[in-house]
């Protein structure tokens, strides 16, 4: 079957290395086009000097409407940060956590480890997590955590481990009902599943671009309700949070009334270089595509895997698995890394197995290839 999504094989250097380059959800292959767009900030350093920043500062904003429809946001809701945990840090500073009526935090314990570690840390907070089972986590132990408490709430729509997909909307509800908050971490979403922040109704929703968006590291992303934009006051913040940051205003900020409120110090003008090259690539193929060929892709694995018997530790429901499948057997973790001297680069995770991710530019012989060496390591 003919795949015309494979046209863009041409624009990841990776890809002409490398036997099956298959670790999207770990890190997406560069696109050809970054060398550019780091030459010109290189560029724009050595010539401008300083004078530079008077195109740089825009770009918090401009590489986040880069990344609004990809999750459904409207334009400057969307502001680049370094890293998620950065964007958690700055969320729960949003809150009073002295306050004893209101001071409960509900995740799960299949959250990403960074985020759990930031929610465990806040003084006055507590923190609570509904247990996983299998490769998600049965949305009705997240429910039947969620009180009158509950100042937040923090899922992750797409599981690192298992790439389940969590049935966030009904959680959403009741958060609201009881008048908490709730946060998506999209890091293993955007980019390779459809997500739509304002239809969900989530307040915020943060990710970064090492995986699916193929934007490197450094370029971290924070969604902000626009409702909420002007009513929360960020203790993590900075000169630029301030509402005239070339002031240098001493005494209490005064918040910028947008998205930039939750823009804190200077931001990492390199990342913003690198990642607007995947950004752009990934919204001219469109999510609809790269769901479709990641289903099909997945499914293949599946298929595949079963045939070996091996365990797969990730959902065999489309409607409930992101892009990654997760194969496990015995001496998996050494396999792995024959794997890789192979020439296909995938990944090993505890409780999990090899991950294998593929994205919109891998092929099909890619996908039976690696399949086909693990067949080889087992016999």
């Amino acid at each position: 079957m003919s795949d015309p999504l494979l046209k863009w094989r041409s624009e990841f250097p990776i890809l002409e290395k490398k036997r099956g380059y298959l670790i999207n959800n770990s890190l997406g292959a560069m696109p050809r086009k970054t060398y550019e767009n780091l030459k010109a900030y290189a560029d724009a350093w050595a010539t401008d000097g300083v004078l530079a920043w008077h195109d740089w500062v825009p770009m918090v904003t401009a590489t986040g409407d880069l990344i609004a429809p990809l999750i459904g946001a409207p334009p400057k809701s969307v502001m680049m940060l370094t890293n998620v945990a950065q964007a958690t840090q700055m969320i729960l500073s949003c809150f009073d956590w002295r306050d004893g009526k209101r001071n409960k935090i509900v995740a799960t314990d299949l959250n990403f480890p960074s985020v759990l570690y930031n929610l465990f840390a806040v003084q006055g907070a507590e923190t609570v997590l509904a247990k996983g089972e299998g490769s998600n986590v049965p949305v009705e132990r997240i429910l039947a955590l969620i009180d009158e408490r509950t100042a937040l709430v923090s899922l992750d729509l797409v599981l690192f481990r298992s790439a389940g997909i969590v049935d966030v909307k009904p959680v959403i509800e009741k958060a609201h009902q009881v008048g908490a908050k709730v946060v998506l971490d999209c890091y293993q979403a955007t980019g390779v599943i459809p997500i739509d922040v304002t239809a969900l109704d989530a307040d915020f929703l943060m990710g970064g671009s090492v995986k699916w968006l193929c934007g490197g590291a450094g370029a971290g992303y924070l969604y902000v309700k626009p409702a909420l934009q002007k009513i929360l006051e960020p203790r993590n913040n900075g000169w630029w949070s301030h509402k005239r940051p070339f002031g240098f205003e001493v005494g209490p900020i005064d918040y910028a009334e947008d998205i930039h409120r939750f823009m804190a110090g200077s931001p990492s003008v390199p990342a913003l270089y690198a990642a607007r090259a995947g950004y752009e690539i990934v919204n001219q193929v469109g999510i609809a595509a790269i769901r479709e060929k990641s289903l099909r892709m997945t499914e293949l694995l599946i298929g595949l895997a079963d045939e070996q018997k091996l365990t797969v530790n990730s959902p065999r429901k489309a409607s409930e698995r992101g892009g990654t499948v997760c194969v496990d057997f015995a001496g998996s973790e050494a396999a792995h890394h024959k794997i890789i001297e192979r020439g296909y680069i995938i990944d090993w995770r505890p409780n999990c197995g090899i991950r294998i991710s593929p994205h919109f530019y891998n092929s099909e012989e890619e996908v039976r290839g690696i399949m086909a060496e693990i067949a080889k390591l087992r016999s």
